[in-house]
């Protein structure tokens, strides 16, 4: 075995486990932890036969971490070293050390919530807060208190089964650079630390931050040529994605010496070509790796001398309000460019060129937040229904789901029927589970398959799981998932796929071929044929079943826009065949930008849209008024959340709603709207009076009163009116008094009458305009002889007497009519006298004779 720095604590480490079930080994880059460790605790009495289970957060890191362990026991991967990740497998009956990734050891806990047979997890490069490591710690902490609890009193495992218990599980969290005491507290383990072992290395910052905020590439390619100039051995370069990696190698290849080798290096690259990049480099030859943070922890890459980092990441960013991630460049933490340094000494001094300023370096944050703080947690969810724990409080969390984005998680899962409202797990959400797929793309495969689409299903699966086939050529590529189905299809017949200049594309032929490779993983794994190719026209319902939140309908009028279902606008990159489809399904959509923008898609019928999603549109009869036409308008629409599917007039809409929708529009429009006249008008202050006077027992028919209750006595009348004009044919007097008992018409008139009948034999009107007392406007030579007030409703209220001149001019207003002849009269005796000289004013108007004529008048009539 090589003397690495680990060795000097594996003792103690050794003596933590053998005295409690849980570690934290703090170990910085080079120490060698990794690769030590578990066959360090291969030989411990506490673990019997049973098999140690390491969760590697890298594919890569996983693979070769397991070579090179099984390579110090003179062996092969797959005997007492082996590993398990996707799409990849090397174990055996005798293999003992199992380094997984990606979900295995999360699969393993749901198949065997026990862990027969293991003794042992442990979780490394924990500092890189992997979502998959976070829930993976949390289902073994509680799997273990469950079925392998602390016992206290046995020695060894034998003892143990010899008493039929299972041996306890030890675990042990193993970390680079992270900040361990939070995790040491959450285990109440202890915290042992080991030495690193690096060589010194020099570090250069920029002197002042680069101008070109757009491209890094050509800084990092004249940075890669300067070091290759400059210093001796291997470069080791950090880009954020593939994109900038392609794009910083193309730059480099015609710019770099004959002896020195470029090489790709991040997570989807065939195994084989990444196992290059880390081999060492031959006799006489120098090489620079291309390269995402995958190397930055775990993996050797023999001969690095130097480091030139970006400085930038790419970080998911999943956007719980919209349902959407996104990939954001990120600048690192300090601790991850401290990782990325110490690639640079693990063999000798070395040399770390950083694309930043001193300055901003000090402004980084100290660690890389992690996953779990902006994943989607969709698949977290997923994990723990079956669990028996859809609420995640129950669990040990170093950092728990945010509340808000784990309710998201668990309202798509509803809505995809993996879950129960309570959310317990479904038959089909068990299904689901058992894929190890993201629920979107599970859901998409069980539905497809049912159908007879479980070929094109995978490939689809396959497509929208990893990384795009299609590079644009200066511009994004066509976004139909068609065309990508249909190079995939040309590839399984043994044809090579050709760029299609026309719509905007070139297709690598590396990056189909791992496509497929994913994809036939899916086929074998549900039991489809290998070459059957499936009816792309099939692909838009495919791909609304696996994100049904995302059907989009073109905005009328506005070629390549479209809303989505959720009510957000998106909208193609450039112009295309998609374009002017009605509908289609955005299964990539960038929300970077101020609009959405909309990168992989395909088109669905509205005819598949109701077919397969109609238990989830919602038919709506809107009847109402319209203030434009003054007329009831009739709509039945159908919605598919924001999306209006249908929209048109109903023949014969429900009698009851129009009706309503008359009387919404007499109370958005006012009383007015109504036939007023000025009898109904007369009626209405008649009964307000006596509802004013004599109490409730009569109606309240003021206009406030009548439009809060609109639909007690106007909707009965108003069946098979439509438009304000139907509303003329109403009689309002009638309909008011409907609104009074037959006792109460009756007294009608007598309570508050029209008119009263004055001395002189005429009968003058009564105005109710006022409801605390009614006025009786009448000439007063016809009052003559009359000293009562006149009064109504039963006689408790008075009336007011305008007592008019001839000219019908009030002369008095009073409610004492005695009084004014006694006093008043007089003096109006002597005004009126000198200006109307041809009627009459008698001394005494108690004795006269009332009149309404003249003096010329009253004797001709004797």
């Amino acid at each position: 075995m090589p003397d690495l720095p680990i060795e000097a604590v594996l003792p103690d480490l050794k003596a933590a486990l053998r005295a409690g079930p849980e570690a934290v080994l703090q170990a910085p880059t080079g120490a060698g932890k990794t690769t030590r460790v578990p066959l360090a605790l291969l030989g411990e009495d506490w673990l019997g036969d049973q098999k140690i289970i390491m969760l590697e957060p890298r594919r890569l890191a996983a693979r070769s971490a397991a070579r090179f362990m099984a390579q110090q026991l003179g062996e092969e991967a797959g005997q007492t070293v082996g590993y398990r990740v996707r799409m990849d497998t090397q174990v055996s009956r005798q293999t003992r050390i199992e380094v997984v990734t990606e979900g295995v050891l999360t699969r393993m806990l749901q198949d065997d919530p026990a862990l027969e047979g293991v003794g042992a997890v442990l979780f490394d490069e924990f500092h890189e807060r992997n979502l998959q490591a976070d829930l993976g710690l949390a289902l073994t902490l509680q799997a273990r208190e469950i079925f392998r609890p602390d016992r206290g009193d046995s020695e060894s495992p034998r003892e143990e089964v010899v008493s039929g218990l299972r041996p306890q599980l030890r675990v042990l969290v193993m970390s680079a650079t992270l900040d361990t005491g939070p995790i040491a507290e959450l285990l109440d383990a202890p915290l042992l630390e080991s030495e690193g072992r690096s060589y010194p290395v020099e570090v250069h910052y920029q002197d002042r931050p680069d101008s070109r905020r757009d491209r890094i590439e050509p800084a990092v390619a004249s940075k890669v040529r300067e070091a290759l100039d400059t210093t001796e051995g291997d470069v080791l370069v950090f880009l954020p994605g593939a994109g900038e990696i392609r794009r910083t190698e193309s730059r480099l290849e015609d710019g770099v010496p004959s002896d020195v080798d470029l090489y790709p290096l991040f997570g989807n690259l065939p195994p084989e070509k990444q196992d290059r990049a880390i081999a060492p480099s031959p006799e006489g030859r120098r090489k620079v790796v291309l390269a995402t943070d995958i190397a930055e922890t775990s993996l050797t890459i023999e001969g690095v001398r130097v480091v030139v980092d970006s400085g930038l990441r790419r970080a998911p960013r999943f956007d719980a309000a919209s349902g959407m991630t996104r990939l954001e460049t990120v600048r690192i933490s300090q601790a991850s460019a401290d990782q990325r340094k110490g690639r640079a000494g693990r063999v000798a001094p070395g040399v770390c060129h950083r694309l930043w300023t001193e300055r901003t370096h000090h402004h980084l944050d100290p660690h890389t937040p992690p996953e779990i703080e902006n994943a989607d947690l969709a698949p977290l969810a997923l994990e723990l229904a079956p669990w028996g724990t859809p609420d995640p409080s129950a669990l040990r969390w170093l950092d728990p789901p945010p509340a808000d984005a784990y309710e998201r998680a668990q309202s798509l899962l509803r809505r995809l029927g993996a879950v129960g409202e309570d959310g317990t797990i479904t038959d089909h959400g068990r299904r689901m589970a058992d894929l190890g797929l993201h629920p979107r793309l599970a859901h998409m495969l069980i539905n497809a398959r049912a159908l007879g689409h479980g070929a094109l299903a995978c490939d689809l699966a396959a497509l929208l799981s990893e990384r795009d086939i299609f590079k644009g050529q200066g511009e994004a590529p066509d976004v139909d998932l068609r065309l990508r189905l249909e190079a995939l299809q040309r590839l399984r017949r043994g044809e090579r796929p050709t760029p299609d200049h026309a719509r905007n594309y070139v297709v690598p032929y590396g990056a189909v071929g791992h496509v497929r490779k994913v994809a036939d993983h899916w086929r074998s794994k549900v039991g489809v044929s290998q070459q059957e190719e499936g009816d792309i026209e099939a692909c838009g319902l495919l791909t609304a079943f696996a994100y049904p939140d995302r059907i989009a309908q073109r905005i009328e009028g506005q070629s390549g826009r479209f809303r989505l279902r959720n009510g957000q606008v998106a909208e193609l990159p450039t112009p295309q065949l998609l374009s002017d489809t009605d509908y289609l399904v955005a299964a990539h959509v960038d929300g970077r930008r101020q609009t959405n923008r909309i990168f992989l898609a395909a088109p669905i019928d509205e005819a598949e849209i109701v077919d397969y999603f109609g238990d989830q549109v919602t038919s709506t009869t809107d009847v109402a008024w319209d203030a434009d036409t003054q007329r009831v308008r009739a709509r039945h629409r159908d919605e598919l959340g924001a999306l209006v599917l249908k929209d048109g007039p109903i023949e014969d809409p429900d009698p009851t709603a129009v009706a309503e929708a008359m009387v919404e529009g007499v109370r958005q429009e006012g009383l007015d709207l109504l036939p007023w006249t000025d009898h109904a008008r007369q009626l209405q202050r008649r009964m307000q009076f006596l509802h004013h006077h004599l109490g409730s027992d009569w109606p309240d028919v003021s206009d406030e009163a009548l439009l809060e209750r609109l639909e007690d006595w106007l909707r009965p009348h108003v069946y098979d009116m439509k438009r304000a004009d139907d509303l003329q044919q109403l009689n309002l007097p009638e309909i008011l008094r409907e609104r009074l008992t037959w006792e109460q018409r009756d007294r009608l008139d007598a309570l508050a009458p029209t008119h009263l009948t004055v001395p002189s034999g005429f009968d003058r009107p009564l105005d109710y305009s006022d409801p605390e007392t009614p006025v009786l406007a009448v000439r007063l030579q016809e009052l003559f002889g009359q000293t009562e007030t006149p009064r109504i409703a039963g006689g408790h209220v008075p009336v007011t007497l305008h007592l008019l001149s001839p000219a019908q001019r009030p002369v008095q207003i009073t409610q004492d009519l005695e009084g004014f002849w006694n006093d008043t009269y007089y003096d109006v005796r002597k005004d009126m006298r000198g200006r109307y000289p041809k009627h009459y004013w008698p001394e005494d108007p108690l004795t006269a004779t009332p009149t309404h004529t003249t003096k010329a008048q009253m004797e001709a009539d004797t």
